[in-house]
């Protein structure tokens, strides 16, 4: 029997037994930047760290994290005669990474000699796109493929998670992201999700599902953060099917990674993948290695749902050095709006106190209405819904 993504997310949890495309994106928002005229240029590492690969050096004309693609020139001052060239604000270093005796990473950071060509222009804005364009990939983030159009560090280290990630406050307040998913299986329930929610909530795009480049185009036009939903294999699987593509620990490596670039291929624009069932998977090391290698290395987030206590994404994440996020908490594992106020009552409560907490739930109408509402009330006692990449552990930083 077929299990419908659209149910929820917390089924498959288990007892805690143990030749590229170029294109000049800045045609696009060379009018919307906010740039400012500045002589020396910042440093940021901005690479994630390989597996088992402890150690190495990197030039990177510009950092990452500001909302554009660079440009190769950008006009100087009226009456100035000059071209200048243009630059991220975080750029221009040259990275070192060590494996201490403790097991921690320290990263070096070394300031690359000018070349003595002037001043840079210089864009202001470190985390995500201008909402105007938001719908738009930018195309120094992705190559063209056998399996589609699919996400990659860009050549000045910009990765997607920054790209794409919604900004928020930075303050040292309590923080909770809400990740809702099964977008683009319901077309009613999906154009709901997508309309009704609060901009701050993420969405889950289901790599099963239809017209995900239309949803993805509306959502990120909202406002929404979005990751994508890729199946993976349950312990009761073929009994409980996630669907079509699904991973499997009996799939050979460059099987894995074809299903898994099929699945990345159906969307753009999102800062990161994100698991429907998958227990027996993500607790095989063999499996799951070369899939979060991959993942990792595409500059993108990996978001556990929280479902198994089996899963060995965090210590992938960790030895691989990517984004890394998980969910405290299913939100709707019972369909009902009192209920699901209820759990978001006590997401609260963990937020408060652990400073932050993620939510997971699926995008049933009673949801919906749940989160809406209690989205306004929560913001009025002080706390900030953010985008899950805001609460996703940078281990490559």
């Amino acid at each position: 029997m077929s299990a419908d993504l659209h149910a929820p997310l917390g089924q498959d949890r288990q007892p805690a037994k143990g030749p590229r495309r170029r294109l000049s994106f800045a045609t696009v928002l060379g009018s919307l930047a906010l740039v400012s005229v500045v002589g020396l240029s910042t440093y940021s590492a901005v690479m994630p760290l390989p597996l088992r690969q402890f150690s190495e050096t990197a030039n990177h004309r510009d950092g990452t994290g500001d909302q554009t693609a660079e440009s190769p020139t950008a006009t100087a001052p009226a009456g100035s005669g000059e071209i200048l060239a243009t630059s991220r604000p975080l750029g221009g270093a040259t990275i070192e990474r060590t494996l201490t005796d403790d097991g921690s990473v320290v990263t070096k950071f070394s300031p690359k000699p000018r070349d003595g060509s002037g001043p840079v222009l210089i864009n202001s804005q470190t985390v995500g796109q201008d909402r105007r364009v938001a719908a738009l990939p930018n195309n120094d983030l992705l190559e063209d493929t056998p399996e589609g159009r699919l996400p990659i560090v860009g050549p000045d280290g910009l990765r997607p998670v920054q790209q794409y990630a919604r900004p928020w406050s930075g303050a040292r307040a309590t923080r909770v992201a809400i990740v809702v998913g099964g977008i683009g299986l319901s077309q009613t329930g999906s154009q709901r999700a997508i309309r009704e929610l609060p901009e701050q909530i993420t969405l889950a795009f289901a790599a099963t599902g239809n017209s995900l480049s239309r949803w993805m185009q509306e959502a990120r036009r909202k406002g929404h953060e979005i990751v994508l939903q890729v199946p993976f294999e349950p312990f009761d699987y073929p009994a409980n099917n996630p669907g079509r593509g699904t991973l499997l620990t009996t799939d050979q490596p460059a099987e894995a990674l074809k299903k898994l670039r099929e699945a990345m291929g159906r969307i753009t624009n999102y800062t990161g993948i994100m698991n429907y069932m998958g227990a027996k998977y993500m607790s095989d090391a063999a499996a799951f290695e070369p899939v979060m290698r991959d993942i990792g290395g595409r500059g993108l987030l990996f978001l556990d749902d929280g479902s198994t206590a089996r899963s060995l994404a965090d210590s992938f994440a960790k030895a691989i050095g990517m984004p890394y996020a998980q969910g405290n908490l299913l939100l709707d594992g019972q369909p009902e709006k009192a209920a699901v106020l209820a759990k978001l009552d006590e997401l609260e409560r963990i937020a408060r106190r652990n400073g932050e907490a993620i939510g997971i739930a699926s995008a049933f109408d009673e949801t919906i209405a749940a989160i809406r509402q209690w989205a306004e009330e929560a913001t009025g006692r002080g706390i900030e819904i953010v985008g899950v990449s805001a609460l996703a552990a940078d281990t490559g930083q």
